[in-house]
């Protein structure tokens, strides 16, 4: 099972100059939320951004990784 520290290393590294914050909910490794600030998400829609994210994941995402709920802004959105 993927740790929380695993999958925001994947995120950061996948989107470079990202920041991510991932907390495993369960405690179990298989359902996690994940708040991530990137400058890649200007003039993306939501659904667009977490795209961006599933996509590091692939087929993992409904297998290992049973749940994966996003927040994503810009830093500009975090202000």
């Amino acid at each position: 099972m993927p740790t929380a520290t695993e999958l925001k290393e994947r995120i950061e590294s996948a989107l470079p100059g990202s920041e991510a914050n991932v907390e495993d909910l369960t405690g179990g490794g298989d359902h996690f939320r994940a708040e991530i600030v990137s400058d890649r998400f200007a003039g993306l829609s939501r659904i667009e951004q977490h795209r961006l994210v599933y996509d590091v994941f692939g087929t993992e995402i409904g297998g290992p990784i049973h749940a994966l709920s996003l927040k994503t802004t810009t830093p500009e959105g975090q202000r």
